[in-house]
Parts: C-alpha cells; sequence; structure tokens
C-alpha cells in the first residue's frame, strides 16, 4: 500500500511564503526594492528556498537556478550575500554583465555551476572595441577573453558543461589552485595538459562529449586522486574518432585505483573486452586477437549466445571483479559504485562488477540512466524514458515509484525540452494506470498531475497535449483533480478553443470537461461557466453541424452542458443568450435517430426549465411543440419522454395565465403529459444521477398543476424504488416526507398520484 506521508513543514512554511508575499514583503521607499516586513523573520533554510535578496534579517547561501527566466538583473539582485553554492543551468540569458557580479561571491564560493549558461562570457559588441581581443560571433556580441577565476581561493567544484566554443578553459581555469570536480561536457580542446595542475586534488572529472584522443587519456591517468571519471559521449550527436580499446580501459582501471564510479556510455568498443557466455560457464578466459583487423567482427556480444550443454546460466549476476565479463575490470580492487553503460554493448553481459549500471539491458539500468543523466543530459535522458515507456507499457514495472519520481524529476526539470516531454507524459500514462494505483500515494499523484499540467501549459504540441490529457484520465475525476480544478479547466477550455484541433485530443478533453462539472458543487460550476465553458462547448457543437457531424465530442458537448447548467441559473441564462436553443432544434432536425443526443439535450433543458426567470424564453409555439412531440420518444428507454415530461411539468407550474401561445393549447399538452407517463413502466432503471431532488420537491405542494406534481411524484417513486439506498436518504434529508404526506390529503392532487405517495 501507498504511505500518504504529508508535506514536510519547510514544504509547507515555503510555499505559503511564496503564495503570499504581500504578507511577508514590502516595499522600501523608492518603490523598487522589496525587504522582509520588521516583524518577521525566517530560517535561512527558507530563505534558501525562496531565492530572494533578505540582507536585514537573513542570509543565502545556496541557491539553484534553472532555465532562461533567470536575467543579469536577477543575479545582480543577490550579490551582497556570502554565497557558498551557486548553480546556474541553461541560463541563457544571462551575459557577461554577470560575470561581474560572480566576483563579488569569489571570497565565499566553494561550489560554482554555468552548464548551459552559453551566453555569459559575451557582452555587446562595442564598435570602437578591440578588435584583436574579442571574437566576434554571429549575434554581434564579441566574446569576453579577459575574464578568469582569480580570487575564487575556496572554489572546489566548477561545472563549465556546455560554453559556447572559443571560451578560453585552460586561461580561465589557471587562478585555481584546489580543484576537487570539475566539468567540461561538450567542450573541445585539442590540449588537455592543464588539467595536471590538479594531479593531487582532482576527484571528479566529467568530459562527456569531449571529442577524446590517446593524448586525453595519457593526461587523465595521470590524475591518480580521481574517484569518478565520466567519459561518456552521446552516439547520436555526432561522429567521435576516439574508440574506447581494450588497452585504454585496461590503462584507467590500472592508473587509477581510487576509482569508485566510471561512466562509458556510448562508445563502441573496438576491441573484444567481453568475456563469451559459454567461455564462462566453461570458466575459461578468451585471450585477445593476434590480429586487430579481427577486432570489427566482435562489436557486441551475440543476442542468443550458446551454451554448454548439461551447465545452466548463473541464476545470479556477480558483481566480483574477479568474476567480470569485461576482461579489463577484472583488474579492479573492488567493484564500481557506478558503471555507465548506456547505449554500450557491455551492458547486456552478465557478470558486471559494479553495484549501480546505467544501461538499457532491464529495468534496474534503464531507471539507473534516468536517474544518473537528467540534471544534464535531457538527450539521453528522452530516450531512457522511452526504454522506461516499453517496459510500462509491455511488462510490469517493478519498481514503479521509483520510475514515478525519475519521470517526474525528468518533466519538471526539462519543462521546455519536447524530447523529454513527449516520452516522460507517455510513460507516465502507463505508469498512473489502475494496475498500480494501489502503489501510489495521494502525494504522489498530486505530483503527476502538477506536472501534467505544466507540459500542458508549456506545449501546444499535438502528441504531448494528448499523452496529457490521456494520463489525466486515469484519475478519479473530479476528486483528485479538485486541489488544481480552476488551473487544469483553463488548460483544457484551452485546448478545445481552436475551431479546428486534432479530433483525438478534442474528444478526450471534451470528456475530461464533462467529468470535471459532474458532481461538483454549484461554486465550482458557476466559476467554470465565467471561464466560457458554455461557450466553448457552444461553438463545439456549431462545428460538428457545419460538418453534419454526431460523434462522441458532440455528445460530450451536451453533456458537458447537461453537467455545468444543473442547479446554476447563470450558466442556464449563458446556454440561452449564446443561440442554445437554435443549436438544440438544428440538431434535432439534423440527427433524429441519435438517442443519446437526444436524451443530453433535454436533460440540459431541464435545467433551464427549474430557473422561473427563464422559462419565459421557453415558452413559444416552436419549442412547446417540440416538447411535446417528444413526450411519445421512446429514445434510450424512457429518458428523452421522461425529461421532455421534466420540462413541460415546470413550465405549467407558472399556471394559465403564464402560457403565451394559442398553439398548442395547455389542456392538450395536459393531456399527451399524462399519456405518456402512465404509459412509463415505474421499475425502469434509469441513466440519471441526481444530487439534489429539490427541483423535484418543489412541485409537490401546488394545486396550479395537477399533472406537474405527478409527473414529480412519479419521479422520487421510480428513484426510491429502484434506487433504496442511494436515494431514500437523500429524500429524507431534504424534507421530501412531510411533502408527501401533505399531498395524501390535498383536495386537487389526482387520486393516482395520492396512491403512488402514498
Amino acid at each position: 500500500m501507498a504511505s500518504d506521508t504529508p508535506e514536510s513543514l519547510m514544504a509547507l512554511c515555503t510555499d505559503f511564503c511564496l503564495r503570499n508575499l504581500d504578507g511577508t514583503l514590502g516595499y522600501l521607499l523608492d518603490k523598487e526594492t522589496l525587504r522582509l516586513h520588521p516583524d518577521i523573520f525566517l530560517p535561512s533554510e527558507i530563505c534558501d528556498q525562496l531565492v530572494n535578496d533578505y540582507p536585514r534579517s537573513t542570509r543565502l547561501t545556496r541557491i539553484h537556478l534553472r532555465e532562461d527566466l533567470v536575467q543579469d538583473q536577477d543575479l545582480e539582485a543577490i550579490r551582497k550575500q556570502d554565497l557558498v553554492e551557486l548553480y546556474l543551468t541553461n541560463c541563457e540569458k544571462l551575459s557577461a554583465k554577470s560575470l561581474q557580479t560572480l566576483r563579488s561571491f569569489r571570497h565565499s564560493l566553494v561550489s560554482l555551476s554555468l552548464f548551459g549558461c552559453a551566453n555569459i562570457f559575451y557582452e555587446e559588441d562595442n564598435p570602437g572595441g578591440c578588435e584583436d581581443e574579442c571574437l566576434v560571433n554571429p549575434t554581434c556580441q564579441v566574446l569576453v577573453k579577459d575574464f578568469t577565476f582569480e580570487g575564487f581561493s575556496r572554489l572546489r567544484f566548477l561545472n563549465l558543461g556546455r560554453m559556447i566554443d572559443g571560451v578560453p578553459v585552460e586561461s580561465l581555469l589557471r587562478p585555481l589552485s584546489s580543484l576537487a570536480a570539475l566539468d567540461l561536457s561538450g567542450i573541445q580542446t585539442s590540449d588537455a595538459t592543464f588539467l595536471t595542475q590538479w594531479k593531487d586534488s582532482l576527484m571528479s572529472l566529467v568530459l562527456y562529449n569531449m571529442d577524446l584522443s590517446d593524448d586525453h587519456i595519457r593526461v587523465i591517468v595521470q590524475l591518480h586522486k580521481l574517484r569518478h571519471l565520466d567519459i561518456s559521449r552521446d552516439r547520436l550527436s555526432s561522429y567521435y574518432k576516439f574508440k574506447l580499446t581494450r588497452k585504454v580501459l585496461s590503462l584507467l582501471v590500472q592508473k587509477l585505483g581510487n576509482l569508485m564510479s566510471l561512466d562509458i556510455s556510448g562508445h563502441m568498443i573496438l576491441e573484444n573486452c567481453s568475456i563469451s557466455k559459454t567461455d564462462e560457464e566453461a570458466g575459461q578466459t578468451r585471450c585477445a586477437f593476434a590480429d586487430p583487423s579481427l577486432c570489427d567482427l566482435v562489436l557486441r556480444p551475440r543476442s542468443s549466445p550458446a551454451t554448454v550443454p548439461g551447465l545452466q546460466p548463473p541464476s545470479t549476476e556477480n558483481t566480483e571483479p574477479s568474476k567480470s565479463s569485461i576482461m579489463p575490470f577484472r583488474a579492479l580492487k573492488r567493484p564500481l559504485q557506478f558503471l555507465g553503460l548506456f547505449e554500450t554493448s557491455l551492458c547486456r553481459l552478465t557478470h558486471i562488477p559494479a553495484y549501480k549500471v546505467s544501461g538499457d539491458k532491464n529495468e534496474e539500468q534503464v531507471l539507473n540512466a534516468i536517474e544518473a543523466y537528467t540534471e544534464h543530459r535531457p538527450e539521453i535522458t528522452s530516450r531512457a524514458i522511452n526504454l522506461l515507456f516499453d517496459i510500462a507499457r509491455i511488462e510490469r514495472c517493478s519498481q514503479l515509484l521509483r520510475a514515478l519520481k525519475l519521470v517526474i524529476t525528468a518533466l519538471k526539470c526539462h519543462k521546455y525540452d519536447k524530447n523529454i516531454q513527449v516520452t516522460g507524459s507517455a510513460a507516465l500514462f502507463y505508469l498512473t494506470n489502475s494496475e498500480y494505483r494501489s502503489e501510489q500515494s495521494v502525494r504522489l499523484r498530486r505530483q503527476v498531475i502538477q506536472v501534467v499540467l505544466n507540459g500542458m501549459e508549456s506545449y501546444q504540441e499535438v502528441t504531448v497535449q494528448r499523452n496529457c490529457c490521456l494520463t489525466l484520465c486515469n484519475f478519479s475525476i473530479p476528486e483528485e483533480l479538485e486541489f488544481q480544478y480552476r488551473r487544469v479547466n483553463e488548460l483544457l477550455l484551452g485546448i478545445l478553443s481552436p475551431t479546428r484541433q486534432d479530433e483525438s485530443i478534442q474528444r478526450i478533453a471534451v470528456h475530461l470537461c464533462n467529468a470535471l462539472v459532474c458532481q461538483v458543487d454549484n461554486d465550482h460550476k458557476e466559476a467554470v461557466g465565467k471561464m466560457g465553458f458554455v461557450v466553448t462547448m457552444l461553438k463545439l457543437i456549431q462545428k460538428k453541424l457545419l460538418d453534419k457531424t454526431c460523434d462522441q465530442v458532440m455528445e460530450f458537448s451536451w453533456s458537458a452542458l447537461w453537467n455545468i447548467t444543473d442547479e446554476t441559473p447563470d450558466n442556464c441564462e449563458m446556454f440561452l443568450n449564446f443561440n442554445g436553443m437554435k443549436l438544440f432544434l438544428d440538431c434535432l432536425k439534423e440527427f433524429p435517430e441519435k438517442q443519446e443526443l437526444h436524451r443530453n439535450m433535454l436533460g440540459l433543458l431541464g435545467n433551464v426549465a427549474e430557473v422561473k426567470e427563464l422559462r419565459p424564453q421557453l415558452m413559444t409555439s416552436q419549442f412547446i411543440s417540440v416538447f411535446s412531440n417528444l413526450l411519445e420518444s421512446k429514445a434510450d428507454g424512457i429518458e428523452v419522454s421522461y425529461n421532455a415530461c421534466g420540462v413541460l411539468s415546470h413550465i405549467m407550474f407558472d399556471g394559465p395565465e403564464a402560457w403565451g401561445v394559442c398553439e398548442p393549447q395547455r389542456a392538450e399538452v395536459e393531456e399527451r403529459m399524462w399519456a405518456a407517463i402512465q404509459s412509463w413502466d415505474i421499475n425502469s432503471r434509469r441513466n440519471i444521477n441526481y444530487r439534489s431532488f429539490e427541483p423535484i420537491l418543489r412541485l409537490l405542494p401546488q394545486g396550479i398543476s395537477p399533472v406537474s406534481q405527478h409527473w414529480a411524484t412519479w419521479a422520487l417513486y421510480n428513484l426510491v424504488s429502484v434506487y433504496p439506498d442511494k436515494y431514500c436518504p437523500l429524500l429524507i434529508k431534504e424534507g421530501g416526507m412531510p411533502l408527501l404526506r401533505d399531498l395524501i390529503k390535498m383536495a386537487t392532487a389526482r387520486q393516482e398520484t395520492k396512491e403512488m405517495a402514498r
């Protein structure tokens, strides 16, 4: 069973502060500078999360900012803080102005990430500037080359991944004397000798997507303190000349004795580094090829390795280096904590000397890949999530909670990455279906809903929208969506607004809209009505009429209107004001045989007829004739006839003086109503759901229209007889019993009505 652990007090406090900024912050006299109110003090842990400038009340020490919303002035606002950690990820709007702000942190900063901040070394071109000092880029900006990390004496961890080409990395880093971790992902440098200045301090080195050479390897093996080495690559991004060989892997293992983590994902292994399953089972070690030209014949292990007769493959994988299926790794002193083998042939071997392996062999490896690469490698993460999608779709996901949390994290981390949003939303659909429901907490499912809505907001792309809508269908609606009720309705109405839309998305979105306004309180319905719900549904209906198509979108739209007008006069009035009755008549004429459609339309008009102020708009010869003719309809059992009679019952309740038409006459319609009611089977099972009997009960204590009274009594008798457990308590709760007892005593009531009431 899922554990519904509530949010931490820290998370709740932070969320409250962010949602109530007026209560915690105020402007100084300059009307520009925000400060905490003088009577408020926030702990530094909360301020670190709020990421704002509170110099008089507390200090910020750690800041993590992502994406292109961050600008130079945002960094400038926190320049007086003694930051220890500053992580800026993909902040492409930061320019060279922020380099000056960085200098203000030089005495305190220990950890700095500028990953993906591609423009931070650019400044506006100066027409009279120094062409000799700068390299000009196509956007008329110039590359700053004189900035260095001089004075950053405490800096130990630095990430410059995906920095723009041309940045002089060697001179930039030269002042740093004691780096412990360095990430140069995507940076190309032919000479890596400068790395040796940290051979006695560097413990982590990431060279992802760097085009390596033998010279690079000779430098790397001198960094004897390395515990983590990442020389992986994206095999789809470009062609790399360098290929990993058995000799290179052996050299890394032999020279880097402290290595605990190694990532060689994406590399093609050019020599036979693996031991065949046949040799493993026979207890033998395969020798290297004498002729290197034969190496290309063994790029990856056979998909169906031969087995020695009478021997079974080992039941469990062995992480001991001495048993390694990867020959160079038999020289390891101990198993690695992590080994990155994603999109390599080696991940499919039996014995891998690592406690955690990223790869594509099984669910565990795939989840490890998502976990390892989400932060900075969306191109790899999307492919790993795609593999998880196949696992969840075809097999059963055995680590559901971990998988869900990882996909949620990836979607949050890369809101603007189309591939992540497509694959992630698709995976969520399968990970949240009913098969896994019992394993998911309320809190976790709410997180899923939030990232799905984020995706719908950020991407109008058809596939993302469809995946997100389908995923929402896995939730109990409206209950599980109520905490985001307004937001989800706005997004769905936005999807439905275009007159031309993908049919499948339109169908799912209308279904969701219908479910969202069913069984919710009237305040919700009125709020959604004001958001344009009624108008949007009417436009969909109008479009379908023009196309002469009565499909699920048409039927769901009328059903949604039926639900949203239930006991909400404002929405009923909106329906009338936007030509709803004309669409009703046109649909009846165009689709005379569509029973479900007729039931939904008449149910809606029953809601309109319950509003006394709107009934005069229904009092036309055309409308009364249509309602009267529908009394004889056998569509959908008794439902169409029953709803038509309900509409007329409310109109009759206003009395003879309100009957403003000559044809058909009131008495004639009354006779047809009596005949219709008498034709219905009192034990009919119903395709209707009442939340309240109030509109029916108000027809009981009156003598103006006995037929209306009879219809109301019949409705109550049928519902409490066929569904006693559901409707008897409702009848008692809403005061129906005294009204029925009074009806029995009324002289104007028909005898058959009294018998039914009794």
